[in-house]
């Protein structure tokens, strides 16, 4: 049996053996309209294209009388959940996750710098261009292995001026190849007193083992008081 709501032609479709033959009155669930219904009373449907009305259920029946009559006479529509929207995980919870990737970041890092640092030899050796960044953070890169000798100094005047020239040579007297750093050349007083320094570099920047390398250094009016000079492998910084 099919009921239409004269007031707002909502169609309802309900059981016809729950209506007396003298008919009872009904609400409607939407507009809230009462009128009077017959059994296998059906409305004629509306003039006019209206949008599909949503299903409706009937209430469960009741074993109690008159609940069960006070609900036939109204109709609720059905209206199906949607679900809920995932929700964000809490910031206490994103909190542990974040800490715990920060401190294996800090621990992958301080690995690679311990391995860096207790095997520097072994990484100049395969990689010898890395000595240079050693000395610059303040690490010896081992000059055992290496000898200054042949050196040797002398003055001549130039244009009115002294010119001081050092010169020697650099051996690899290890087994293995080693980079070379910058030779030293320090002035000193009948005290050894340094007056001045400066750094030259070698004409190579590795040596296989029993290879040599020259250097050829020059200092310009050499202060005054210069008794002797100290030559010896610059350390990280000079």
């Amino acid at each position: 049996m099919i009921l239409t709501c004269p007031s707002c032609v909502t169609r309802y479709e309900v059981d016809g053996t729950k209506f007396p033959p003298s008919g009872r009155d009904v609400r409607c669930a939407k507009c809230g309209h009462v009128w009077h219904a017959l059994p296998n009373d059906e409305t004629m449907p509306p003039p006019y294209e209206e949008p599909p009305a949503p299903e409706v259920y009937q209430q469960p029946y009741s074993r109690d009388p008159e609940p069960q009559a006070a609900a036939e006479e109204e109709f609720y529509e059905q209206h199906e959940a949607e679900p809920a929207a995932p929700s964000a995980p809490a910031w206490y919870m994103r909190k542990p996750v974040l800490l715990a990737g920060w401190a294996g970041l800090v621990a992958v890092v301080l690995v690679i710098g311990l391995v860096a640092t207790v095997y520097r030899r072994e990484v100049v050796e395969v990689w010898p261009k890395t000595a240079s960044l050693y000395s610059g953070i303040g690490f010896k890169t081992a000059t055992a292995g290496l000898k200054i000798d042949n050196y040797k100094t002398f003055s001549v005047p130039q244009n009115g001026q002294i010119v001081l020239t050092v010169t020697g040579a650099v051996t690899n007297v290890a087994n293995r190849e080693l980079p070379v750093p910058q030779i030293r050349v320090g002035l000193v007083d009948r005290d050894k007193r340094e007056l001045y320094h400066w750094t030259a570099a070698t004409q190579a920047i590795t040596l296989k083992p029993g290879q040599s390398t020259q250097f050829v250094t020059r200092l310009m009016n050499p202060p005054d008081g210069a008794a002797n000079y100290e030559i010896r492998f610059a350390k990280a910084g000079e």
